[in-house]
């Protein structure tokens, strides 16, 4: 590559990176001003939710600390885990939200805690038709914005159900394994869709990609549209089943298995993207289980070598008991004559 080349690509990379610190602290600072402006009438408000939609939550406290809550779910272990972590500073903030986004929060949760429609402002006007007086202000549950928090949270976590009778207990829990089905389901099918999003331009690169063909199942990666399968359910007697969405393959497929099956079909397809490490590995345990499947066979083999002399063994003994039973008889028919 051409050197000025590089040196303007450097040159360009340094100034954004110049641009977006010096954007940063100008963003910080005028959150602070904004903060401190409104300071006495948060501290009134007893804080404010700002934004509050799963997986995602943001909190400020009257002392202006901020709290913020994700939820993600572990691609190892399949676990839903929830984080939460103390702001203290506008520096801090501004690095993990866009600043129009916090202004845009701050004012629709103060429309909300009002209980006015979505409007440009919150003018004494707007304010007396809702029915709120201009001089009114908003208190957080019980005046503690941790316990309105550690309320609201527990608002969206399951109830713990309870029933009078054995049959009654039952058929709550019927309904609830149930429910629960349609709930997994639901973020199943999100995992397929979150992925096909993020890997549309590389199944494009790669075309489609046949991840299991079975005599029942086939399951593709299409090129920049996620997978794709055709199914004999038990129950079709036969008919091929097209599914096409999300939905329809977990209704079949575990996303678990679906990501595994892709990767064992990448390594096939292109051995190289296995780390040596982990190809190393593998070979090892094919090379393992190929030896416990020669050491059950040289077993097997073994034992029925050993029931094959067994059961000899049986006969002989059979015979020698037949022949002695002869010699017996012959000896009597002797001494009786």
């Amino acid at each position: 590559m051409d050197t000025s080349r590089n040196d303007l690509l450097g040159e360009l990379a340094g100034d954004a990176a110049l641009e977006r610190s010096d954007f940063l602290v100008q963003a910080a600072e005028q959150l602070h001003r904004f903060l401190d402006a409104n300071r006495d009438r948060l501290s009134e408000l007893g804080g404010l939710t700002l934004i509050d939609d799963d997986p995602d939550y943001l909190s400020i406290a009257p002392d202006l600390t901020f709290r913020s809550r994700t939820r993600y779910q572990d691609e190892t272990t399949g676990d839903w885990v929830s984080e939460t972590e103390v702001i203290e500073s506008a520096g801090e903030l501004v690095e993990l939200y866009n600043p129009a986004d916090l202004y845009q929060a701050f004012a629709d949760a103060a429309r909300e805690a009002a209980g006015l429609d979505a409007g440009p402002t919150a003018a004494d006007d707007l304010m007396g038709e809702a029915g709120v007086a201009p001089d009114e202000t908003f208190v957080g549950a019980g005046g503690d914005p941790y316990a309105a928090a550690a309320d609201e949270w527990a608002a969206t976590r399951p109830q713990t159900l309870d029933a009078d009778t054995e049959e009654g207990a039952a058929q709550r829990l019927y309904d609830l394994a149930l429910e629960y089905q349609e709930r997994s389901q639901r973020s199943e099918a999100g995992l397929l869709d979150d992925f096909a999003e993020a890997a549309s331009n590389l199944s494009a690169r790669l075309g489609d990609l046949i991840v299991v063909d079975d005599d029942d199942e086939r399951l593709t990666l299409t090129a920049g549209a996620g997978f794709r399968a055709e199914v004999v359910p038990e129950d079709a007697g036969g008919e091929w089943r097209t599914l096409e969405t999300p939905e329809e393959l977990v209704e079949f497929y575990d996303p678990t298995d679906v990501f595994g099956d892709l990767a064992d079909a990448l390594a096939e397809a292109w051995p190289a993207v296995v780390p040596s490490g982990e190809l190393e590995i593998d070979e090892e345990a094919d090379a393992n289980a190929d030896d416990e499947a020669t050491a059950e066979a040289d077993d097997s083999e073994v034992e029925a070598e050993a029931e094959a002399g067994d059961a000899s063994g049986d006969e002989l003994i059979d015979a020698g008991e037949d022949g002695d039973a002869a010699s017996r008889r012959g000896s009597g028919g002797t001494a009786r004559e």
